[in-house]
C-alpha cells in the first residue's frame, strides 16, 4: 500500500466538537483520510487545514483538490470539493455521521507525491 496518512495525535479545541491532527506521507489522487464521525451536536463548519505543503519533483506545491464524503450504505454521499492552497478549507455544520476527505489531485501533477507536515481536521 506504501502511500497513507500516518500520525495521530490531537486535542480537541473548546469550540469544536472534535478535530484530529496528523500528516501525508506520498500521497496521489485517489487516497483518503481516516474516517471521523459528527454527532452535530455544534455548529462548526467542517474544515480541513494543511500547513508544510510539499511535492517531490521540479516545481512547488500550488494547490490540492479536496473532497469531504460522507460514509454511508451504498455509494458514500460527496459533500463537495474544495481547493487547498496549503491553508484551511471549509464544507459548512455537517450533518450527524462519519466522514473522510479525498485527494482528487495537486498542482503541479506529474510523477511527484504530496507530504504535508500538518493536517487539521475540525468538525
Amino acid at each position: 500500500m506504501g502511500a497513507a496518512l500516518l500520525g495521530f495525535a490531537g486535542g480537541t479545541p473548546a469550540f469544536a466538537e472534535g478535530s484530529w491532527t496528523s500528516y501525508i506521507t506520498g500521497w496521489t489522487a485517489g487516497l483518503e483520510s481516516r474516517r471521523w464521525s459528527d454527532t452535530n451536536r455544534d455548529a462548526v463548519s467542517t474544515s480541513v487545514g494543511f500547513s508544510g505543503c510539499y511535492v517531490d519533483g521540479p516545481d512547488k506545491f500550488k494547490s490540492a483538490g479536496l473532497i469531504v464524503w460522507k460514509d454511508v450504505f451504498g455509494p458514500d454521499e460527496n459533500k463537495g470539493s474544495r481547493t487547498n492552497t496549503c491553508n484551511r478549507v471549509y464544507w459548512g455544520d455537517q450533518a450527524a455521521g462519519t466522514y473522510y476527505f479525498e485527494l482528487t489531485g495537486f498542482s503541479p501533477y506529474g510523477l511527484g507525491l504530496l507530504d504535508v507536515s500538518n493536517v487539521n481536521t475540525q468538525y
